[in-house]
């Protein structure tokens, strides 16, 4: 039976992790501090669907451009490493063992491993164990651009919902509170699939949305007054 590691799915957990929680902070604290500014629940609504569309582009051309600078990267180095091989294979073979040397193996050993891998995939060998390139871990520019886009979008239309249904009497608090409360899920459920603390993972997302919130809603408050 094969074991499931949470280190596998380090890289879209934190991918959606990242895009849905800054969707329900920065979504939530856009209206709150609108909000306290004294505007009508059309601008603020108005504001909150403004920031989602704005932050999911955002987001996924931030992606995009950075996942895009790695794969460059990734092609470069394996053009590299496909012309070593070409030029001299024995120093290349040399190379491998040396690392599965490191890694612990004995000189002979790590010689004939290095000699059957290379015999069914050179590059491939030297791309994982030299290059720390995987073909499941390879950048994937638009793929990474539409799930950050997305997470983002869904964490904001979050508090958005909330903001439509909220009374006008206790706008600031309710949209607050069930922010507040969609964050500590966010966290809870990305602990758990880590594999980490639930209570950790809840309460560190839900304190700086916190002061995201309180910093905006003050800001907020601060312009309405002297307006």
């Amino acid at each position: 039976m094969r074991e499931r590691h949470g280190s596998r799915r380090s890289g879209w957990l934190r991918a959606a992790v990242l895009g849905a929680n800054d969707g329900i902070v920065s979504t939530s604290s856009l209206v709150i501090g609108v909000a306290a500014a004294g505007a009508s629940r059309g601008a603020v609504i108005t504001a909150g669907l403004a920031g989602l569309v704005a932050g999911a582009m955002s987001m996924a051309t931030g992606e995009y451009v950075s996942v895009s600078s790695q794969a460059d990267t990734e092609r470069s180095d394996l053009a590299r490493e496909r012309s070593e091989l070409e030029a001299d294979a024995e120093a290349e073979h040399r190379e491998l063992a040396a690392i599965y040397v490191g890694r612990g193996l004995e000189p002979a050993l790590a010689s004939e491993v290095a000699t059957q891998l290379m015999a069914k995939d050179a590059l491939a060998a030297h791309a994982r164990d030299e290059l720390g390139i995987s073909e499941r871990l390879r950048a994937r520019p638009i793929q990474a651009a539409l799930a950050s886009g997305a997470a983002f979008a869904t964490g904001a239309a979050l508090p958005l919902l909330t903001a439509t249904v909220a009374t006008a009497a206790a706008f600031v608090s309710v949209v607050a509170a069930f922010s507040l409360a969609f964050l500590a899920i966010l966290g809870a459920i990305a602990a758990g699939v880590g594999h980490a603390s639930i209570g950790k993972g809840a309460l560190r997302v839900t304190f700086w949305g916190v002061i995201a919130m309180a910093l905006t809603a003050a800001v907020g408050r601060f312009f309405g007054v002297i307006h």
